[in-house]
């Protein structure tokens, strides 16, 4: 059962406070992001059988499904957080680790990997100093790899928002960052 607490964070703004009771995990969200998840949830609804598509428009307007996001869903859809972060950590179109500026993604599918996709994605792990999954410190990166984007013929392939860059060697990784340093 949840029960939901009003608190103060450290600047003084009101919050809501979510405490399972079972586990007793605080959750802080402001009370904004939560009346946000709200209204989304609303417009689908409320329907359990609707949880991608909220989960869709809430990663859509945070970047990121945290627990405390995932935990508000599961209360207004009225079904168990496990049940959420399955599908959170099922599909790997939700995130529960915020996104860079400039997302990252390293093709790894089979064309790519045998033409050197490995060696490209050590590239970027080197010239960003950080690892698969997270975001560089000034938020301007985040690095990932999934299986295939469909440009087999110009393995190995990586993506930069929407932009594919093809035909990469670990060579071309310092440039390519060097676009996005503003």
């Amino acid at each position: 059962m949840l029960e939901w607490l009003r608190a103060k964070d450290s600047n003084n703004q009101t919050i809501k406070q979510s405490r399972n009771k079972k586990n007793m995990a605080n959750i802080k969200l402001s009370e904004d992001k939560i009346n946000i998840i709200k209204d989304i949830a609303k417009s689908f609804g409320n329907k359990a059988g609707e949880v991608i598509n909220v989960l869709h428009q809430v990663q859509g307007k945070f970047g990121y499904l945290p627990a405390e996001v995932q935990e508000v869903v599961a209360h207004e859809l009225n079904i168990p957080v496990s049940r959420v972060y399955g599908i959170v950590s099922f599909y790997s179109f939700f995130t529960m680790e915020p996104k860079g500026k400039h997302p990252i993604d390293i093709c790894l599918g089979t064309a790519c990997y045998v033409r050197g996709a490995e060696k490209v994605l050590d590239a970027f792990k080197r010239a960003l100093n950080v690892e698969v999954g997270k975001c560089t410190p000034d938020g301007k990166f985040s690095l990932n790899t999934l299986r295939c984007v469909g440009a087999c013929g110009l393995a190995p392939v990586a993506m930069i928002g929407t932009k594919v860059y093809g035909r990469l060697t670990p060579d071309l990784v310092p440039s390519i960052i060097a676009e996005y340093n503003d």
